[in-house]
């Protein structure tokens, strides 16, 4: 189902890639530019090393490392260098990209959000969130106020980001899905403390909501910190489709065929949870038959 790690694509289809990128210590305006520029490389990497691919999706922390600094002077704006080198790639190169960034707070007056963001082939920004659960107690970013992130992206997919420990709380995924999600996209800074939890809840995700999920992390050290990679993709059965390793800017592809969630919502019976949790026992109820013919 992979379309052999995403150098094929069938009609219907989508090709998205992940790319393990270098942890870096960021810690002055010049880090961070150099830190985009690698990224802006690496999207320019991949689309050579998968021509197919519709989308690259960056890990958390991408050009900021996990210092945790908060420093003015390396925080991001939407309208910033970094925001417009992500979209004048994503327009060079016809592709979709996520990405992270460190924003300025501007609004509350308190701490940076850390904020994901999706840019379309167009070098447009479609959409945008701000993650709604810091890993706490490490995390000093402000919490996200802009719930749930579900968009239209490549090919008409129903995509949802979230980020890091987002994914750890089951009702975010769930939520996902109930807004029509049918990918649901995972940014991470883990490091390998979490990995055996990271496939965990990958894999349940996708199951308990007969979606995919695609996730990734960074990789390598900064040389006081270590992050995993692990990239990953997961079937909505929660069978492992593509599997990361450790290797720092790497990058992992696979064919998403978004029909496969279309039809297991529709049609399934056992497992479909999405519509049996608000429809317990519906073989057995009066009246509940009716609901599941008029769905079919």
């Amino acid at each position: 189902m992979s379309g052999l790690s995403g150098l094929n694509k069938t009609p219907g289809g989508i090709v998205i890639s992940v790319v393990q990128s270098q942890l870096f210590d960021v810690a002055t305006p010049s880090d961070l530019a150099h830190a985009t520029s690698h990224i802006t490389t690496l999207v320019k990497r991949t689309k050579r090393a998968y021509p197919s691919t519709d989308m690259i999706i960056f890990p958390e922390y991408c050009i900021h490392g996990l210092s945790m600094r908060t420093d003015s002077s390396i925080m991001c704006t939407l309208d910033g260098p970094e925001v417009s080198a992500f979209k004048d790639v994503c327009k060079a190169e016809k592709v979709w990209g996520c990405f992270s960034i460190m924003e300025k707070n501007a609004i509350d007056g308190g701490n940076p959000w850390n904020s994901g963001l999706i840019i379309n082939d167009a070098g447009d920004l479609a959409n945008y969130y701000r993650k709604m659960h810091p890993w706490i107690p490490i995390e000093p970013w402000y919490p996200g106020n802009r719930g749930i992130s579900v968009f239209t992206g490549p090919g008409g997919v129903k995509m949802a980001l979230i980020i890091c420990h987002d994914g750890m709380f089951p009702e975010m995924a769930r939520e996902a899905a109930y807004q029509g999600a049918e990918v649901l996209l995972r940014t991470a800074g883990y490091t390998p403390p979490i990995a055996q939890s990271w496939e965990l809840t990958n894999r349940t995700n996708a199951f308990s909501n007969l979606m995919y999920t695609v996730s990734v992390a960074l990789a390598g050290t900064d040389g006081t910190f270590k992050s995993m990679g692990e990239a990953m993709f997961c079937g909505p059965e929660g069978d492992v489709l593509v599997r990361g390793n450790n290797s720092p800017d790497e990058a992992f592809a696979c064919e998403v065929r978004v029909e496969e969630v279309r039809r297991r919502r529709r049609h399934w019976g056992v497992e479909n949870n999405l519509y049996q949790f608000g429809h317990r026992g519906y073989v057995a109820v009066r009246g509940e038959r009716v609901i599941v013919l008029i769905r079919i």
